[in-house]
């Protein structure tokens, strides 16, 4: 399989696609390994993931290099994802023993009984995991799954193979049996068949359509199955705000990483009564964007990851302008150096009817529609399929916590967007996903609980 770099179409490597054979290989692997990885004691696992945050600090420049090189994520960017995945590690390190403790419900020594809830791993997960942010979002599985026994097969994507072999490098390193992490390397086709696979979990992150595939695929053996999801993540800018404020804070919420994230701003609703100062102010602050060389500290847009997007980005520019709307700047390819790259595109006078306001873009591109109240924009905002993450953007929070306690979304923002937080839990309504990451639900999500009835006499 040959990896390329999307800023300049050049060839970065070629690695060595895993076949049926070596697949089964490691599964059958992971299968014999877990029990005795879930034997040792909970602090030993923790030191040695903790010796594994030791590595990503130890090897981060060499991580961000590779980072960047086979995705096109800006350098700062790639750092900014090392930076935040510490303390990612950190909370499910601090958290582990607590959540995972035995609980005694009952303690009745008179009638000499206790009831105790322990957990228990899962056993054997595939993580099939994405490319946008791979140590966010491998590390929200992959870390507490190992802090709480299991064996986990790692199938990185396609685009971001390199980063999943040096993520499986520092876990075994830091003490992690070969066996009990192991990689799986390919493309689609590679991912189907772990899946073929007596499995214990599948945990997914990535499109609506390969997550409801998967959950499909591995239905019949009732397989428990986590999928993270995209987002057509609407926001919602009240006539009381501070429009500067709110519109160079929307910018980057819209195009980080390119608008390559599932939580990225994806639609703005705007009241009428400030719609036109907003437009103008977002348009200045994305034309102030600098599109260039991803190595380049001071780059804020690179490539596409995937040149198959830019054809999505096109087709959704086009049914917009065909239906009415106005490109404010943007709204083609970036010829480049051989590369994926596509200009920040900003869309007006923009229905609720067009693509971009209704499928996920996943790239640099969004539609600003004027809307005359905050019940308006709250059916615009619940028009939608998907239900990751909405904002709000207002001075008054009873408003805005009227609005997003009505909104159909995992995640709320008021004054923000575009945030994760180890502390918070990760979840989707809808087309969005099923089941959760992050926070203390994100560790117990890879147990299960086993009740014990212990009568002394």
């Amino acid at each position: 399989m040959k990896v390329v770099n999307p800023a300049t179409g050049e060839l970065v490597t070629n690695v060595v696609d895993d076949t049926p054979e070596t697949i089964a290989e490691k599964v059958e692997a992971a299968r014999a390994a877990q029990p005795g990885w879930a034997a040792r004691p909970l602090a030993e696992r923790i030191e040695i993931l903790r010796t594994f945050r030791g590595w990503a600090v130890s090897r981060f420049d060499e991580l961000a290099d590779i980072l960047t090189s086979e995705t096109g994520k800006p350098i700062s960017q790639s750092r900014n994802e090392l930076n935040g995945l510490l303390p990612r590690v950190d909370f499910f390190l601090d958290e582990a023993e607590r959540t995972l403790a035995d609980e005694v419900v009952l303690d009745a020594p008179g009638e000499g009984l206790r009831e105790v809830i322990s957990h228990e791993p899962l056993g054997v997960i595939a993580n099939i995991s994405a490319w946008n942010y791979p140590y966010f979002v491998g590390s929200n599985v992959f870390v507490p799954a190992l802090l709480a026994g299991n064996a986990v097969v790692y199938k990185p994507s396609e685009f971001a193979t390199l980063t999943g072999l040096a993520i499986a490098s520092m876990l075994n390193e830091a003490g992690v049996p070969i066996d009990v992490f192991s990689v799986v390397v390919g493309d689609g086709p590679v991912g189907a068949e772990l899946l073929s696979h007596s499995l214990d979990g599948v945990f997914f992150t990535g499109s609506y359509a390969t997550g409801r595939r998967i959950a499909e695929s591995v239905a019949a053996s009732l397989t428990r199955v986590q999928l993270e999801l995209g987002g057509k993540d609407p926001v919602y800018v009240c006539d009381d705000v501070d429009v500067a404020i709110a519109a160079e804070g929307l910018a980057d919420g819209a195009f980080y990483n390119n608008g390559q994230s599932c939580c990225s701003v994806e639609r703005i609703y705007v009241h009428e009564r400030i719609y036109d100062d907003f437009v103008d102010r977002f348009v200045a602050t994305v034309d102030g964007f600098t599109m260039g060389d991803p190595t380049d500290e001071a780059t804020y847009l690179g490539p596409l990851t995937r040149a198959a997007q830019l054809d999505v980005l096109e087709a959704q520019v086009a049914d917009a302008v065909a239906k009415g709307a106005t490109v404010r700047t943007g709204g083609s390819r970036v010829e480049r150096a051989g590369g994926t790259w596509f200009a920040p595109t900003v869309l007006t006078a923009v229905t609720s009817d067009m693509a971009v306001m209704r499928e996920e873009s996943f790239g640099p591109i969004i539609g600003i529609q004027a809307v005359a109240d905050d019940a308006e924009a709250l059916a615009q905002m619940n028009d939608t399929d998907y239900g990751l993450t909405a904002g709000v953007y207002a001075t008054d929070q009873d408003r805005a916590t009227a609005l997003l306690r009505q909104v159909r979304a995992g995640s709320a923002y008021w004054n923000c967007c575009d945030r994760v937080s180890p502390r918070l839990p990760w979840s989707g309504r809808g087309n969005s996903g099923m089941g959760s990451t992050l926070s203390t639900y994100g560790i117990l999500t890879f147990v299960q609980p086993k009740a014990y009835h212990l009568r002394s006499r």
